[in-house]
């Protein structure tokens, strides 16, 4: 993830810009309506949007042009669901680019894309498969936010592998460092949110969590 800037061609980086638009918009009216009936949730949703932060600005070297990081938006899915998290993901992408040189500015789109869109729409979609299996929660959120980091990575490699070509050779250098790193990103979100049903319960439910 975090794909360097001028690694994508200008065609190519602005038709992810473009795809991303209509979850950015969607993401803004799913915040607006979860804050305006749970006015409580701005404090949960500000700890998600810095626990994407703090994660996901741990960057360990993986191939030229990006690296391997968890992504952190695992919890924010599942608290919230996946748009608002793209909101996140965003703001998270952008202040990591402008002030970590963490990605570019024109490859910001394919960033939100696999980061903020396809990360978090998996974690919410196995989380709520199997919340309705009756899985135990931590067993769901562990797979949740383990499988969201994955596919965002599998999504870094195709994003590589159409402009670069060799799309396996990304996904197998990746796979060295995203795996081990995806288990440990879906054990610490499981800490996290274990924390979360202790203390916040109410608000959990009040966000149909629990």
């Amino acid at each position: 993830m975090h794909i360097a800037e001028g690694m994508l061609p200008k065609a190519w980086a602005f038709g992810w810009m473009a795809v991303c638009v209509p979850f950015v918009v969607s993401g803004f009216f799913s915040i607006k309506k979860k804050v305006d009936l749970n006015p409580k949730a701005k404090v949960l949703l500000a700890m998600c949007g810095a626990f994407a932060f703090v994660l996901s600005a741990l960057k360990i070297p993986s191939v030229t042009g990006s690296c391997s990081h968890p992504t952190g938006v695992g919890l924010g899915a599942i608290l919230f669901g996946p748009t608002a998290t793209t909101i996140l993901g965003l703001i998270v992408l952008l202040f990591q680019a402008l002030l970590l040189a963490h990605g570019g500015l024109t490859t910001l789109g394919a960033n939100v894309f696999s980061m903020a869109i396809v990360g978090p729409f998996v974690s919410w979609g196995v989380y709520t498969l199997l919340k309705k299996a009756k899985t135990k929660p931590s067993v769901a959120v562990f797979f949740a936010a383990a499988l969201g980091d994955l596919l965002t990575y599998v999504t870094t490699s195709v994003q590589l592998g159409v402009v670069h070509g060799n799309f396996g050779e990304y996904l197998a250098i990746f796979a060295v460092t995203q795996i081990p790193l995806a288990i440990a990103e879906g054990l610490l979100t499981v800490v996290v949110f274990n924390v979360l049903e202790k203390y916040s319960a109410v608000e959990l439910q009040e966000l149909s969590v629990l």
